[in-house]
Parts: structure tokens; sequence; C-alpha cells
């Protein structure tokens, strides 16, 4: 590996970072300092965890990174439930998004694996 730019969990949360910024526009402003910036706040967390662990010189330390990041995944998925309902979200949207954090999860547990073999 050159760099987390040739990680595809990577880019798959960066592109999920995009799409929760694009959702959560639609919030209602009373929410911008409350849920909305959390939300997006987890989100952005993910990838900069797995950016900032591939980053480190061991695979422990890398490691210690994508856990901090699976823990922004099942943050974010819980505040997407709340939103949804809240319906601050439409049922495709969150579907949607529920499936990418559900492919990114997976991802982020095989690449910790793969750490250690």
């Amino acid at each position: 590996m050159k760099t987390h730019h040739d990680l595809d969990v990577w880019k798959k949360a960066i592109s999920l970072v995009t799409e929760i910024y694009k959702l959560t526009e639609s919030f209602p402003k009373v929410e911008q300092y409350g849920l909305t910036n959390q939300i997006r706040r987890s989100a952005v967390s993910i990838p900069s965890n797995i950016a900032e662990g591939a980053a480190r010189a061991s695979s422990k330390e890398f490691s210690q990174f994508l856990s901090i990041a699976l823990g922004s995944v099942s943050e974010l998925e819980t505040q997407l439930i709340v939103s949804n309902n809240l319906n601050f979200i439409e049922k495709i949207h969150f579907e949607e998004m529920l499936n990418r954090i559900v492919t990114i999860r997976k991802m982020i547990v095989g690449l910790k694996k793969s750490l250690f073999i």
C-alpha cells in the first residue's frame, strides 16, 4: 500500500461523506448545530481515521485507528436511525445510506483482519 488514497474503503468513505453532506442540507435549520453537525462529524471521522491510521508506522497503530473508524460508523448509523425516526430522511435515502454503511463496516473489519496475517 502506498497511501490511504489506494484504499477502496477510504474512497467509499469519502463518497459517503459527500452524500451525507447533501442529505443533511435538507434537515431543519433548528438541527444545524445539533443532529446535522453530529452526523457530519461522525461521517468525516470515518475516512479521517482510516487516513491517519494508514500513515502510522505499525499495523497495531493502524488497527487502533480502524477501530475508531468503526466506532464512527456505528455512531453515524445511530444518528441516521434517529433522523429517520424524526422523518428528516426519506426512506429510500435512509436505506441507501444504511447499505453503504454496512459495506464500509465490512471493509474496515476485513482490513483490520488483513493487518495481522
